[in-house]
């Protein structure tokens, strides 16, 4: 029997190790701009909900306590603009990449089926369909698909790596498709918060979905938003016949959020002051990588939103990172994301400001 091991690709960012090694080396240290984890302090009043939670011997359920599904449920639709969202409708999870990864397999799929993603896509996705021995599409526009087998279509906006930001018409469009052919719609929405030259908008806005949650879960995460990648908090919002049963096996399979964790995210939802500050942070973290990134001859594609510049100097992405490299900046390279980004790399908002100034004043022609 071969290895649930041998059916998947290897680990890219093992790739990257002789990169990291040579940009450590530079006399002023290393400037990592690869991976996209949060360096800012976690929030104190997320914190103290946290510690305050932190006598908590008993098991959690996997559903959550109602007062999560409560803070969930409010945030969806005062941050979303849902409507008559139910507790039927949410289900916490641990932090998304479990859920991308274990999902098609939660669902059932296998072969004969197909998982669809874009063609420049966290890689994840792929590795799900993989897991549950399901085939994998890369498409540009899902519409164009063939729908025979097609069971998930994963949407990401803001993407992960381009930060691309699909419009309101675009989403309702696909929505409408994937509903005539019985296609069921996972929007990926994790960067939600994080739009800078567009407005981000959910599938779970009645705009896009005409009121009804039929066929559509949107994934949410508060790693990025709140600084809480470390305490794996997610969850998905949708429609409660893919919800419920998804419930029922993950309870078997003892995927629950831990009590202090959930506390903690009833505290993150309930507030939107410490998500401006972080959002000021990168903004402004962003601006001196962009103008650094231009003034050194690259080209940045999309990058309206996410945590991530889209950059390229038309030269494969190896050169390129390796040219980085001897500056001391680690970046990711595009393929990691799949072959269409062959000529870009990745490079992340999540260093200190001092860091990304460094960066700066290493790209200064």
């Amino acid at each position: 029997m071969s290895a649930v091991s041998d059916r998947l690709p290897t680990f890219p960012w093992d790739k990257l190790e002789p990169y990291k090694k040579t940009a450590a080396a530079h006399p002023d240290g290393l400037v990592d701009l690869s991976v996209g984890t949060p360096v800012d302090p976690v929030p104190e009043l997320i914190q103290k909900a946290l510690i305050a939670a932190a006598d908590s011997p008993g098991y959690p359920t996997v559903w959550g306590t109602p007062e999560l599904r409560d803070a969930i449920t409010r945030w969806v639709e005062h941050r979303l603009g849902a409507r008559e969202v139910t507790h039927r409708h949410v289900l916490p999870v641990v932090g998304s990449k479990e859920l991308v990864a274990w999902l098609p397999t939660q669902l059932g799929l296998g072969p004969g089926d197909k998982v669809a993603f874009p063609r420049l896509a966290y890689p994840t996705y792929e590795v799900g369909a993989r897991l549950a021995r399901a085939e994998h599409v890369a498409y540009d526009d899902p519409t164009e698909l063939d729908p025979a087998g097609l069971k998930l279509l994963w949407l990401n906006s803001p993407s992960n790596p381009t930060g691309r930001v699909l419009a309101k018409e675009e989403l309702t469009r696909i929505v409408a498709w994937a509903r005539e052919h019985g296609v069921l719609v996972l929007s990926d929405e994790c960067y939600i918060e994080l739009g800078w030259e567009a407005d981000p908008v959910s599938v779970l806005h009645p705009d896009v979905n005409g009121g009804s949650y039929d066929g559509i879960v949107a994934v949410h995460s508060l790693s990025k938003r709140s600084n809480l990648a470390g305490y794996r908090a997610a969850f998905l919002a949708g429609d409660p016949a893919v919800l419920g049963p998804l419930l029922q096996i993950r309870k078997h399979g003892g995927m629950m959020t831990s009590a202090p964790t959930q506390a903690a995210v009833v505290a993150a939802l309930g507030d939107d002051e410490h998500v401006r500050v972080q959002r000021e942070r990168y903004a402004a973290r962003r601006t001196v990588l962009r103008e650094a990134l231009l003034a050194h001859g690259f080209r940045i594609e999309h990058s309206e939103a996410s945590l991530y510049l889209w950059a390229t100097r038309d030269e494969s992405c190896w050169d390129t990172v390796a040219h980085l490299a001897d500056r001391g900046i680690l970046v990711a390279p595009g393929d990691f994301y799949g072959p269409a980004g062959a000529t870009f790399v990745r490079v992340a908002l999540t260093a200190t400001d001092s860091r990304i100034r460094t960066a700066a004043h290493r790209l200064t022609p």
